[in-house]
């Protein structure tokens, strides 16, 4: 199950694992969300994720949810587990930022602001572990991987976007207290940090963020990332290749100095 998975890096987690040999579902706010890029419209060809996990092979469900609603959530995760016979490896991709780095500075942040972003990225992550983790004991074998970023890990020289950073910190933090609550069940929860990842709707915000600067002179690998890059890390996760990491937040941004 991948949440956020209609576009950009939550898409490409959903076609590795179908690639890997799962079944997908999906859930999103909207499902056709990638249109909204022309990159990644052109990209998916019209296909909605289900669709692209399908003709790779592999049953798909998805469901269009809010995960923000929680009751709407859990009913949404149930389908899924319902239709395609259970859940072995959940993904807590859903997330964002809001507002822009003046209007998120750690001094300036409304309750508002914080309510929307903590929300989105904290609590709904949380929701969804609470609703998915059932699915995924009593077998002896499980995975779960969920998203912070690069914003939590460190701050910014003006303090901007203090509080997306301040929940996927939370996010961090959460997933390390949940690896050791189900690592004895044999279930693993581990964290992806992000860093400059190169998506259709990213890409034009980099442009804005570099100003005069090249923010790829700041990435040990001159370039930035692409949302392959972060699924191959989720592989290494969600296969026996990791069967003994759990706990751990690791970063995904190709050297990153930010």
């Amino acid at each position: 199950l991948v949440t956020g998975g209609a576009r950009g890096i939550g898409r490409a987690f959903a076609l590795r694992l179908a690639l890997l040999g799962a079944d997908v579902g999906v859930l999103d706010r909207d499902l056709r969300s990638f249109e909204a890029s022309e990159a990644e419209a052109t990209g998916a060809g019209g296909h909605t994720t289900g669709e692209a996990v399908r003709a790779q092979g592999r049953r798909a469900h998805e469901v269009g949810v809010d995960v923000t609603d929680t009751e709407a959530l859990h009913a949404a995760v149930e389908e899924v587990a319902a239709t395609l016979g259970g859940l072995d490896i959940l993904v807590c991709n859903a997330g964002g930022g809001s507002g822009s780095m003046a209007d998120s500075r750690a001094s300036a942040a409304t309750p508002e602001h914080v309510r929307t972003v903590v929300d989105l990225n904290l609590v709904a992550t949380v929701a969804t572990c609470r609703a998915a983790v059932p699915h995924l004991r009593g077998k002896g074998w499980g995975r779960i991987v969920t998203l912070s970023s690069q914003a939590g890990r460190r701050v910014y020289p003006d303090g901007g976007y203090s509080i997306y950073g301040a929940a996927k910190a939370g996010v961090a933090l959460y997933t390390r207290a949940l690896a050791q609550e189900l690592g004895p069940e044999g279930i693993t929860a581990n964290c992806l940090a992000p860093g400059y990842i190169e998506t259709g709707r990213l890409a034009p915000l980099f442009t804005a963020l570099s100003g005069a600067d090249d923010l790829r002179e700041r990435i040990a690998l001159r370039r930035y990332g692409t949302p392959d890059d972060v699924a191959g890390v989720l592989e290494f996760l969600v296969t026996d290749l990791g069967a003994y990491v759990t706990g751990a937040s690791i970063a995904v941004d190709g050297g990153s100095t930010d």
